[in-house]
């Protein structure tokens, strides 16, 4: 939003200087974006007097003046081919060395056709004030000649440039800008004309609202005829402020609409009478329809598009666009004044389609002021017969402007509990009003209104926020945050603690980390256990990632395949992300995954002169989700090994480590050769994952330091069983029941050997282990140490149903 410093102080009467009233405008939330004064690019210009101005000896067109800088100096010869050159004439000089903005150009001593010129003599669109070529700039005769001609034209005015937000449609105006600084105590606003104009007979022209059962783009509209007026050019004061703001003056009826639209903020639209056939109908568009704008581009509309149009068709693209049909020309004698409430989101809607930005579609979709729909009419009006003459009409109104009052329940406390400033009733209350708030009721909780033009304000933060930006943001005091807890206390969570340790485990075992799509085909979501359909996307960015991964192992297996294309066969990868069971929060979890291909162990991959690396297989993921738990601190003594895996892992070689038999932490294996399939991928791939919410909570510790070591200095008893079980027996049923048989004394059992065949019946097998016991008081006798392996033994015994081996 531009506008210049004179222009504001029409409807501002203040004492305040430029920069005041800039510092006052960013303080109350209308941030200055820049400040331009055309006197500093017209600085070198001065008013000059020719002298004489006889014919150039070498050419027809050109004439050599003799030119009074008003410097005191010897008058300067100039060489000059404008037609009103001429002895006498006051204009405007430029000299050697000075920059003219309209051609772009540094001036220097120069010859042309063998006459020295020193400088020349400026047209105004030589100094961008206008289109004007045809001739120099003619001065009356008593313009002093020395003198600035920036200061003698006035345009050292400053032209100011606010950035809006798209709260705030009541500063789109120079007078709501103002209306904000005087309630800001920067003057006191002049307030605007409110006089009815008496129409002199009936508006030929009717107007209907028609959008049938469909939701209406036009809430009201207002027509008035002004007839026998006489249009031309805009008075210059007009011109100045337009051509300020970077608008083109086009004539005084454009003019005067334009001129509206940035200094009341309300746009308005003018037909040429004579052009309108019949009573105008606001409608939809029709498909197929077309209009010429008059920005000279044509576009064709739909039943989305609001639209004006008479007997002839369509005049005008509602509250956006005016029609090339219907235009207003110099010949114009009788207008039709146009003054209209659009449909906010109709306007939106109809210049994105359209592609079409004009100051009245940005206005309208923000939401003008609704009650300043006749007066903005009434105004513009009085506008066109100062200027213009003419003789008015009565106004025609169609529809009905809404009553949009909305009254917010405002305690006093609500300004200190948000702002932290303190501010008495009083001064709320004179701050509230200043800005245009109706305020009723007493006590501590009071009724407030806002006012027509302030749409955004919707509950009592809103009036909260007017109060200290008008208060000043500044005086809000700096109150630093409150110290929350000890400075060694932990910033992470134990989930992203747990993480952070997980990336660490695998990248330690020679694993990269990746980061794969949250998205995965349907086919591939079905079959790692997904696919529900709450968990399809409405809007996929591809066909092959329509739904959300219920595992990260599809992304990281495609991932290490992409890898083997481009010649990396042996790559280890892993991944922390979440993975989708359905659509609720619940349903979203963290999880650990990781995957080895073709010879990437964690010894090494590739050849090796003393060898060729094995194959990965299932004990190395095993020992990859071993690690990680680990490292995560999961209770590893007490993990169970189970064989029901996933079946997107082969059967046979995979597992589960387990806390019981239904909390799972980890499944790991070989890639079930149906999956690599379906992913068009070739092993031997291995894979683990590992459910970081199924991990107990770590207790809290009383304190952070470590308890003393306890090392025993005895030396360890390790002893060796055989027991004969059934086939279908887990190794790990086993082993939970050797360590169980005695915690205090043993240390550890291991599985050293599984033996099937020759003196073993076939429905059975022979398991092996390894136990340790660990003395901590004494060291232990043979008739202890045979204690133990009695209670070892009835407890496997017990548990499996196995015997000794003899």
């Amino acid at each position: 939003m531009k506008f210049t410093l004179s222009w504001l102080k029409e409807h501002l009467d203040t004492d305040a200087g430029l920069d005041e009233i800039v510092e006052r405008l960013t303080m109350i939330g209308l941030e200055v974006e820049e400040v331009t004064n055309p006197a500093d690019r017209l600085k070198p210009f001065t008013i000059a007097k020719v002298l004489e101005a006889t014919q150039h000896p070498n050419a027809d067109r050109l004439r050599v003046l003799k030119v009074d800088g008003g410097d005191g100096g010897e008058p300067l010869q100039i060489v000059c081919g404008a037609p009103n050159a001429r002895a006498g004439l006051v204009g405007v000089l430029a000299r050697p060395g000075d920059y003219v903005p309209g051609i772009d150009v540094t001036l220097s001593v120069g010859k042309i056709r063998d006459v020295e010129s020193f400088g020349m003599m400026c047209s105004e669109r030589e100094l961008e004030l206008s289109d004007e070529h045809t001739g120099i700039i003619d001065l009356p005769d008593d313009a002093p000649v020395g003198v600035s001609y920036a200061q003698y034209a006035g345009l050292d005015d400053p032209v100011i440039e606010i950035g809006l937000t798209p709260n705030r449609p009541d500063c789109t105006g120079v007078f709501g800008i103002a209306r904000d600084l005087a309630a800001a105590g920067l003057g006191t606003l002049k307030e605007r004309s409110h006089d009815q104009i008496r129409g002199d007979f009936p508006c030929p022209t009717g107007v209907t609202l028609d959008f049938g059962d469909t939701k209406p783009l036009c809430k009201a509209f207002g027509l008035r005829m002004v007839k026998g007026l006489k249009n031309g050019p805009s008075p210059k004061w007009m011109q100045e402020r337009l051509i300020a703001i970077g608008l083109r003056p086009i004539n005084t009826l454009v003019d005067i609409t334009n001129y509206m639209t940035f200094d009341q903020g309300r746009p308005l639209h003018v037909f040429d009478a004579a052009k309108v056939k019949g009573n105008l109908v606001v409608r939809r568009g029709v498909k197929g329809e077309t209009i010429e704008g008059l920005n000279g581009k044509t576009y064709e509309v739909d039943d989305t598009v609001c639209v004006i149009a008479d007997d002839n068709g369509l005049e005008s693209l509602g509250g956006i666009l005016g029609g090339e049909v219907s235009g207003c020309t110099e010949e114009t004698v009788d207008v039709l004044i146009e003054s209209a409430l659009w449909d906010e989101d109709g306007i939106a809607a109809t210049g994105r389609k359209l592609g079409i930005n004009t100051d009245a579609r940005y206005r309208f979709e923000r939401g003008v002021d609704p009650d300043y729909m006749l007066p903005g009419l009434e105004l513009a009006t009085k506008l066109v017969m100062d200027l213009c003459g003419g003789e008015p009409s009565e106004v025609v109104v169609a529809g009905k402007v809404p009553d949009d009052t909305h009254i917010v329940d405002f305690p006093y406390s609500e300004v200190k509990r948000l702002t932290g400033l303190e501010v008495s009733q009083a001064e709320i209350n004179v701050t509230l009003r200043a800005l245009g708030f109706w305020i009723s009721g007493s006590g501590n909780t009071v009724k407030v209104a806002a006012p027509s033009w302030r749409p955004d304000i919707e509950g009592k933060a809103d009036l909260a926020e007017e109060v200290v930006r008008i208060v000043g943001l500044d005086k809000v005091p700096s109150t630093p945050l409150p110290r929350i807890g000890s400075v060694a206390a932990k910033v992470l969570t134990p989930g992203q603690i747990r993480r952070n340790r997980a990336r660490r485990a695998l990248a330690a075992r020679g694993l990269n980390e990746a980061v794969t799509w949250s998205f995965v085909s349907k086919e591939e979501a079905e079959a790692f256990g997904g696919g529900a359909p709450e968990l399809a996307l409405a809007n996929p960015i591809s066909p092959d990632l329509s739904d959300m991964r219920p595992s990260l192992l599809p992304g990281l297996l495609t991932a290490a395949q992409r890898n083997a294309d481009r010649g990396y066969p042996d790559v280890a990868l892993f991944e922390v992300g979440q993975v989708f069971a359905d659509d609720t929060p619940e349903g979203q979890s963290m999880v650990v995954a990781g995957v080895r291909r073709g010879t990437a162990v964690m010894d090494g991959a590739g050849r090796h002169w003393s060898g060729a690396s094995p194959a990965v297989g299932v004990f190395d993921a095993k020992a990859d989700a071993a690690a990680v738990l680990a490292a995560i601190g999961a209770p590893v003594d007490r993990l169970q090994v189970y064989t029901d895996a996933p079946d997107y892992f082969h059967p046979g070689r995979s597992g589960a480590l387990k806390l019981g038999p239904k909390n799972t932490l980890a499944v790991f294996g070989e890639i079930h050769p149906r999956m690599l399939g379906l992913l068009d991928i070739e092993g031997p791939l291995v894979g683990f994952e590992i459910y970081l919410g199924n991990l107990p909570q770590p207790k809290a510790k009383a304190s952070r330091s470590k308890g003393a070591l306890d090392v025993s200095d005895l030396m360890p008893v390790r002893r060796d069983f055989a027991f004969v079980v059934d086939k279908a027996t887990p190794a790990e049923t086993l082993l939970k029941a050797a360590r169980s048989a005695e915690k205090a004394l043993i240390a550890d059992v291991t599985l050293f050997d599984v033996y099937e065949g020759k003196g073993i019946a076939e429905d059975q097998k022979s398991l092996a282990i390894d136990v340790t016991l660990q003395p901590t008081q004494k060291t232990l006798t043979d008739e202890e140490i045979d204690a133990v392996a009695k209670k070892i033994i009835a407890s496997v015994e017990k548990a499996t149903g196995g015997t000794l081996r003899g």
